[in-house]
């Protein structure tokens, strides 16, 4: 009962956020690859949701890395839930339409594992999501291609099974929401989705 309620409050944090981590410029879609404020492969919102013991606790954790890169950089604290959220669309109301992509490639290095939740606008809330397992990687940078081929995603038990099907959550995705519970030092520098470009909007 705890763990569900526990993901059940994932939207009201994320909503929350949205008022923290936006800013008051106007919509800029950059013409080069990044955006013109800190992303990374165009994704803005990288983001500690508050939910499990987290450094940050709350808030962006994207971090400068020479003059013009970032990396997304947070620590699951405790042997329990904590959750670490990237917004699509770059704002929590977009949705992404992954129907036609292959997957993604990411670059980032774990000290222990931990999973991506494909998450819908439809179904945002709760923990019972589509999950792929984001294998440790001992601490060193590494990069690896996830599919988004619906064999290749599962449900946590602990969690629950959805009562949607893998399809639904590519349709309308809101969201790529990380989840462990274990103590786990993370980076990320790239996340670049198959045939979706994400547009700047801060």
């Amino acid at each position: 009962m705890r763990l569900k309620s526990t993901f059940g409050r994932v939207a009201v944090s994320a909503c929350a956020l949205l008022f923290l981590v936006s800013s008051t410029s106007v919509a800029n879609a950059s013409h080069g690859r990044e955006c013109a404020t800190p992303s990374i492969d165009r994704l803005q919102q990288w983001i500690a949701s508050g939910e499990g013991a987290t450094e940050p606790a709350t808030g962006s954790i994207l971090v400068p890395r020479g003059r013009h890169d970032y990396s997304a950089k947070i620590k699951f604290l405790a042997d329990d839930w904590a959750v670490m959220v990237v917004w699509l669309g770059n704002k929590f109301e977009a949705e992404a339409d992954l129907t036609d992509s292959r997957g993604f490639w990411m670059t980032y290095r774990a000290t222990s594992d931990l999973y991506i939740q494909l998450r819908p606008a439809s179904f945002w809330s709760g923990g019972d999501k589509w999950v792929t397992k984001v294998p440790s990687t001992g601490g060193k940078l590494v990069q690896r291609f996830f599919s988004f081929k619906t064999k290749n995603w599962t449900y946590l038990p602990a969690l629950g099974k959805p009562s949607y099907p893998f399809s639904e959550a590519l349709d309308d995705a809101r969201g790529l929401v990380f989840v462990g519970n274990t103590k786990n030092d993370l980076e990320f520098r790239s996340l670049e989705i198959d045939g979706y470009r994400p547009p700047c909007v801060y």
